[in-house]
């Protein structure tokens, strides 16, 4: 059985990470790659990097900030926001990344999943989807979940996946921030037909949260940022708590 995995998440903007955190014997709080080398130190299986004003203000993630990261953390590292083409692809790739999170440039062009799985491997393409109700029906949003696409998620999903997609990051925007638990409706929704791993994401705030979020909502990942943030659950603690509930995990 292959071992859930969990992933800090690192919220970037301009460079510096927008959530207000504060770890311990840190020079700098703010720098990303600080955090992710303290996260990959202390347990963290992979590393999630979202510049999340790179798709609104139509620019490449910072390349920069991925080389420093790659020299100093030996995870994978996803890293997302503002790729449109499979040259911005190539460059992170390149700079070090082992992965990239595709959203809103999926949406605007369905072929970039194919064309750059089938060029770099599809182990090395994620596809972001954030996710919100609207009446009876979960639709998805683009632009840092600004706008409404009126795509169906669950159509969407399964479209990316025959496209090539490797991964699924799926973040649900009603939960996102509320610490009320990951939508396991949703999850699990999804989880009955697709065949990739799913990674979860939104709404995260207690350890019973990351079970849930394996056992009902089946996810293969669970990805969270705020309790690790803010210092109020490790990953530690996440793991240990779920590997006393029998769920796979690497220690």
């Amino acid at each position: 059985m292959v071992k859930v995995r969990i992933i800090p998440c690192l919220d970037v903007k301009n460079g510096r990470v927008v959530k207000g955190i504060n770890f311990v014997d840190l020079i700098d709080a703010g720098d990303p790659v600080e955090q992710a080398k303290h996260y990959s130190e202390n347990g963290a299986d992979e590393i999630c990097f979202l510049d999340i004003s790179a798709s609104i203000e139509n620019r490449d993630t910072i390349i920069n900030v991925v080389k420093k990261t790659a020299n100093e953390v030996f995870i994978p590292l996803t890293v997302g926001g503002g790729i449109s083409s499979i040259n911005n692809i190539h460059s992170l790739l390149k700079a070090g990344a082992d992965k990239v999170s595709i959203n809103s440039a999926a949406i605007k062009n369905p072929n970039i999943i194919k064309e750059s799985s089938e060029y770099f491997g599809n182990q090395c393409i994620v596809v972001a989807v954030d996710a919100k109700k609207v009446k009876n029906d979960w639709y998805v949003f683009s632009h840092g979940g600004t706008k409404n696409t009126g795509l169906f998620a669950l159509d969407w999903i399964e479209k990316v996946q025959k496209l090539g997609a490797g991964e699924i990051l799926l973040t649900s925007m009603d939960k996102d921030g509320t610490k009320s638990g990951f939508d396991t409706n949703l999850l699990r929704k999804v989880s009955e037909f697709l065949n990739i791993p799913l990674i979860a994401s939104g709404g995260v705030g207690t350890l019973e949260h990351f079970y849930e979020g394996v056992k009902i909502g089946k996810a293969n990942a669970l990805l969270a940022a705020s309790v690790f943030h803010f210092n109020e659950i490790s990953i530690k603690e996440v793991k240990e708590y779920l590997f006393k509930k029998n769920i796979e995990i690497r220690l």
